[in-house]
């Protein structure tokens, strides 16, 4: 984990015509995650980094500066956005496979010659200093929509020094970065060339998990499970491996097709099973029961034209429910957060404000940074955006319109995507 500077540090207040957070037991879960606390208006400060108050503006100490009118005013302010599900670092696009899918090509049919294995060629023919350079400006261009905590994943090293090489180049992204990184190690996201599955996974579990570890190039560990790519017994191989040093399991579960992931990884205890698109309701019932949280990711549904998981019944059901971009070159180079949650609410029927909680709150958990990160509360990192809305139901329902006027790091202004908004 890591973070430029960890710009934490600063102080200030802010006051808003509207205050909308998450509080209370999290991950939020069903009804609870439509009814994050609102502030008409509202206001929050904080010393060194940290928030020390959220509330009515009449709140601040008498005689203070904040209680004076010192400090910004805002249409909105919410919590930084946390995209748990990413798959930087890459190195180049792929929108010619896009195109050959509007014309009739499924992702299938892209798997090998295109797809995972394409990026993993285009990545192994950059430098490390031309992965950096094409990386950078993309993590720029997140926070400037609002995002403040990302997770980063290998996953197109594909050999073991390969993802030992993507895992450091991920943490050094990370070290720069203004937001919060995690990294995660996509140890099993497609079979190499001229392995075979089983090699590969026992490989795996025996050389790149525990030297991944042993050098601190992850936080959690991932598998893809698909018929193209790998099983649930995989899954249980790999959780064993990761368990025995210390890292929480993650799982790509049900995006192409129906393969139970979904229970294996609430069984598993997974700290999330991402996509589902495929979860029947088998799926949902063990998602409901389980800390394992439920990430969807819109923009790899539409990207994909695929049809969309069972967000509702999950939602409905319990299940904590959360929401990230998917960003990558394939299958969804969408890095908007504000945009996620447009397609989150349109495609899956979420409400604004349970996409708003999502994305922060329960992301944060997502990332095991539910204890510092994704809500505005006194003692948490000091991570906000002020946003051009007086009604956050706007950020969703202005789908290409960026609503960001100033982002804010550990208590310090860090970006603005409208002038006169503060430091760009």
């Amino acid at each position: 984990m890591g973070g430029a500077a960890d710009v934490g540090g600063g102080s200030g207040a802010v006051v808003a015509d509207v205050l909308v957070t998450a509080r209370g037991p999290l991950p939020a879960r069903g009804r609870a995650l439509g009814e994050p606390e609102t502030l008409r208006p509202g206001a929050v400060a904080w010393e060194d980094g940290a928030v020390t108050y959220v509330g009515p503006p009449e709140g601040f100490p008498e005689g203070s500066p904040e209680r004076a009118g010192a400090g910004r005013r805002a249409a909105a302010v919410v919590p930084g956005f946390v995209d748990c599900h990413t798959h930087l670092p890459f190195a180049g696009w792929r929108a010619d496979e896009w195109e050959a899918r509007l014309l009739g090509r499924t992702y299938r049919d892209q798997h090998g010659e295109g797809g995972i294995h394409r990026s993993a060629r285009m990545l192994a023919g950059a430098s490390d200093d031309e992965v950096l350079a094409f990386c950078r400006p993309l993590l720029a261009e997140m926070l400037a929509h609002g995002t403040t905590a990302v997770e980063l994943k290998t996953g197109y090293g594909l050999s073991v020094e390969g993802e030992l090489r993507q895992g450091r180049l991920a943490r050094r992204l990370a070290e720069e970065a203004v937001q919060t990184c995690t990294v995660t190690l996509l140890a099993c996201h497609a079979v190499p060339p001229g392995w075979t599955r089983e090699d590969w996974v026992d490989t795996v579990c025996r050389e790149l998990i525990p030297a991944a570890a042993a050098e601190g190039l992850a936080d959690a560990v991932d598998v893809y499970v698909e018929d193209i790519a790998f099983s649930v017994e995989d899954l249980r191989a790999v959780a064993g491996a990761a368990d025995r040093v210390g890292l929480p399991l993650r799982c790509h579960a049900d995006q192409l097709g129906p393969s139970g992931a979904a229970e294996a990884a609430a069984a598993l205890g997974a700290r999330s099973a991402d996509h589902l698109n495929h979860a029947g309701t088998a799926g949902v019932a063990a998602l409901a029961r389980a800390d394992t949280v439920a990430v969807l990711l819109p923009a790899s549904t539409f990207s994909l034209r695929a049809g969309a998981p069972p967000a509702r019944d999950l939602v409905d059901s319990g299940a904590a429910v959360a929401l990230a971009t998917d960003f990558n070159p394939g299958t969804s180079p969408v890095l908007s957060m504000p945009e996620a949650l447009a397609m989150a609410c349109t495609l899956y029927g979420l409400t604004p404000a349970e996409a708003l909680v999502a994305a922060t709150a329960n992301a944060a958990i997502v990332l095991g940074q539910g204890d510092r990160l994704g809500t505005l509360e006194p003692g948490k990192r000091a991570d906000l955006v002020l946003l051009d809305v007086e009604d956050v139901r706007e950020v969703p329902y202005r789908p290409g319109h960026n609503p960001v006027v100033e982002v804010v790091v550990g208590g310090r202004s860090v970006g603005a995507s409208h002038p006169g908004g503060g430091p760009g």
